[in-house]
């Protein structure tokens, strides 16, 4: 199996598998969101993807190139659920196995938000309640998922040719990256 994160135990690099725990926080503006850890394999984002209504909004934010495209955001048309469920499928190793971008879903409905990121960290903003529901009927618990520790991410070279080919499976609309994007 092929993961996108690494930490540092003396001087060897591990896998970075987390733990399936989740929290919800407050932010400084006062929005609640949910933070939870992604283990390596996991299929929550689409069990989460499938609980939200359709049409979606997907981002693909492209943090580090390897030469397949421009770093910048790259914003999808509307997408029904059989389309998201179509890209999902053809390139779920792809997302679960590489550290080059994050994804995000908005549910138009509702405004629901779900964060996958480079650090194998999921954020929920909009309605949680079934949000929280659904992740502890996959096995997860409340717990602190720790994002702070030295790591490496993995930009691997088998999946150059999946991060080639997303950039063109969509019409996507491009926009540079932003402040906060910037690793």
């Amino acid at each position: 199996m092929t993961y996108k994160l690494s930490y540092q135990r003396g001087d060897e690099w591990i896998e970075c598998n987390r733990a399936a725990v989740f929290r919800q926080e407050t932010m400084s503006d006062g929005t609640e969101r949910l933070i939870a850890g992604v283990p390596n394999g996991s299929d929550i984002f689409p069990v989460l993807a499938g609980q939200l209504e359709a049409p979606y909004d997907l981002l693909y934010v492209l943090h580090t190139s390897r030469g397949e495209g421009a770093e910048g955001r790259y914003q999808s048309p509307s997408l029904g659920a059989a389309e998201f469920f179509a890209l999902w499928n053809r390139f779920s190793l792809f997302f679960s196995g590489d550290g080059r971008f994050d994804l995000w879903l908005r549910s138009q409905a509702d405004g629901t938000v779900l964060v996958w990121d480079r650090h194998n960290l999921l954020y929920a903003y909009g309605p949680l309640t079934h949000i929280e529901e659904r992740l502890k009927t996959a096995g997860f618990s409340e717990g602190n998922p720790d994002a702070g520790f030295p790591h490496l991410h993995h930009y691997r070279p088998e999946f150059d040719q999946d991060a080639a080919e997303i950039l063109v499976w969509l019409d996507w609309k491009f926009s540079p990256l932003q402040p906060a994007d910037r690793q």
